[in-house]
Formats: structure tokens, C-alpha cells, sequence
């Protein structure tokens, strides 16, 4: 049996986890149960050897995590919009077939993803290097303007996930996002999968979405010190096309974190840990109950466990 890497993600009361080709959606719904969906689907990178090529693959990765993300919080959503929906809204919906739903569904959610990007790249990317352009009118070293548009880039990024953490709502997301953490955590360690057990785990860990962001504003500082261009607008288009490169750097440090556990990888992955001290919050037995659920559905964890104590598990 190979060793096998699950990704997660919380969305709104639940958790999806992902397994190779397969990922489940575990929700707790308005009536406490939960319901859980799998799908199977096949990736980009393994239609063709370049889009495993590395740097290019954590392109490819990045935006499938995104469509499929985006997906499932859609998903999660839908069984809250449900219950609140009024009688005659409900009627209405019921009278659309299956087929305009999902037509509707897909441009939604495709709307979204774009959005996503647009919002994303302008205010991490293209505000922080604007406000660096007219810092640049003062700062003639290109090394140091370069150095405070990164300062500034950090800064938003961690004002912008202070200031969504108030909301009740994403409060409770981080709550299920620290559940998914503790839930893998306890599934690499080889222990049992029970929510008294996965209590007991960090909800902290260095493949976490939070932590490529946070590797992404790091790299892009790295990057950035070497443009340099006649023109302003040159300079921010040139870091717009550099965006996907920066992306792919930056996973191909997650993946090289995430495999090894040397004091290098260790020590380069804390301070993407100290940010999931924002977006992380401990989780309940209920919510753990609820990612135990989305693991089951993508891999048989006491197989894998028993060949993992038999030293069975080929890397």
C-alpha cells in the first residue's frame, strides 16, 4: 500500500477531504445529521506529463483546489439556504429541472472562482505593489521599495483574516477548520480515529492552505526584488504575469515541507503556523465527529492504519 496525503478544507458545518482522484463533503445539517457526498473526478495533472512538471503542477494544483473548494462551500451553503428559503421560494425552485439547476450551479460557482482570483490577485498582489510604486517616488533602492511592498502585502493579508475572523460564521468555519487539521494530523500519527483521540492533536499543520498563502507572500517579496522596469505599469504587469509562477514556487515548498520532517522544513513551516493561529479555532467532538465522517468516505483509515503498523506502507 503507498503512503497517501489527504487534504482537507472546512466549509460551512463540515469538512471536505480529499484523496488522490476522490474527495468526500461531510455536513452537519439543521436536523444534526450528517450527510456526506463523494465525488470522484480527474485531474488535470494526470491527463498529461506537463502539467506535473514541477512549478507548473502547483499551478495546476492551485486552481482545481480552488474550483473543487469553491464547490463544496457552495455545497455546504446550499442545505443552510434551504432552511432559510421561504415556502413560496421553495416552490418555485422545485418547479426548475435538475438540468437548469446545475447549468445555473456551474456558472455560479465558475463566477465565483474568477472572482476569487480577481479579489485575490488585486488585493494582495496589485494594492500592495501600488501602494510600493508611490513608496518608490521616495526610496531610491528598488531592493528596499521591493522589501516594504512585501511588509505591507503581509500586512493586509493578516488584518484581512483578523478582520473576517470576528464574523460569527467564520468563527465557527475556523472551528471546523481546526477539526479537519487535528482529524489528519490524527490519521498520519497511525492512532485511531475517534473524536476523543483527535482531540488530542494539534490543529496546526504545514500543508495548510493557510500556510501556502502566507509562503506565497514570502516568495513574492523574494521574486519582486529582481523586477525591475523602465515604466510603472510595466513593473505591475510584469508581477501580474509573475503570479502563477510564484504560486507554483510556493507549492513545491508546501509538498517538500509537508514530506519531510527535518528541522529545516520544521523551522521554514512555523511561521505558516503562527498564521493558522488565526484562521484555525479548536473544534467540539461534534465538528470532529463530522471530519472523522468526510475520512471514511475516501479511504478505508483502519486498513491503512494496520498496513501503516506493519510497516507495509511504501513512500
Amino acid at each position: 500500500m503507498k503512503r497517501v496525503k489527504i487534504g482537507g478544507q472546512a466549509v460551512m458545518e463540515g469538512v471536505m477531504m480529499k484523496n488522490g482522484d476522490r474527495y468526500a463533503v461531510a455536513v452537519r445539517k439543521p436536523d444534526q445529521e450528517i450527510e456526506v457526498k463523494v465525488t470522484d473526478y480527474v485531474s488535470i495533472g494526470s491527463k498529461s506529463v506537463f502539467f506535473r512538471i514541477p512549478i507548473i503542477r502547483g499551478v495546476v494544483n492551485f486552481i482545481e483546489s480552488l474550483v473543487i473548494g469553491v464547490k463544496t462551500l457552495m455545497y455546504s451553503a446550499s442545505f443552510y439556504d434551504e432552511e432559510e428559503d421561504s415556502e413560496s421560494t421553495r416552490s418555485v425552485e422545485k418547479q426548475r429541472t435538475q438540468k437548469q439547476q446545475k447549468k445555473s450551479d456551474d456558472l455560479a460557482m465558475y463566477g465565483t472562482v474568477a472572482f476569487s482570483l480577481v479579489f485575490a490577485i488585486a488585493l494582495f498582489m496589485m494594492l500592495p505593489a501600488f501602494i510600493g510604486e508611490l513608496i518608490g517616488r521616495v526610496v531610491e533602492s528598488r531592493v528596499l521599495m521591493s522589501a516594504i511592498e512585501g511588509v505591507i502585502r503581509l500586512a493586509i493579508f493578516i488584518g484581512y483574516v483578523a478582520l473576517i475572523s470576528i464574523m460569527k460564521d467564520i468563527q465557527r468555519v475556523f472551528m471546523y477548520h481546526g477539526a479537519e487539521h487535528k482529524t489528519i494530523n490524527c490519521f498520519e500519527a497511525g492512532v485511531p480515529l475517534t473524536p476523543e483521540n483527535v482531540k488530542k492533536y494539534s490543529r496546526y499543520h504545514k500543508r495548510c492552505g493557510t500556510s501556502f498563502l502566507f509562503i506565497v507572500m514570502i516568495v513574492s517579496i523574494i521574486v519582486f526584488m529582481f523586477i525591475d522596469a523602465p515604466s510603472a505599469w510595466m513593473r505591475m504587469l510584469i508581477r501580474l504575469l509573475l503570479v502563477p509562477v510564484i504560486a507554483g514556487i510556493s507549492y513545491e515548498f508546501i509538498m517538500f515541507a509537508g514530506r519531510s520532517d527535518s528541522w529545516i522544513a520544521n523551522a521554514l513551516s512555523a511561521p505558516g503556523k503562527w498564521v493558522q493561529r488565526l484562521t484555525t479555532r479548536e473544534p467540539d467532538l461534534d465538528m470532529i465527529e463530522v471530519a472523522i465522517a468526510s475520512v471514511e468516505a475516501v479511504i478505508d483509515w483502519r486498513e491503512y492504519q494496520q498496513a501503516m503498523h506493519d510497516g507495509k506502507i511504501e513512500n
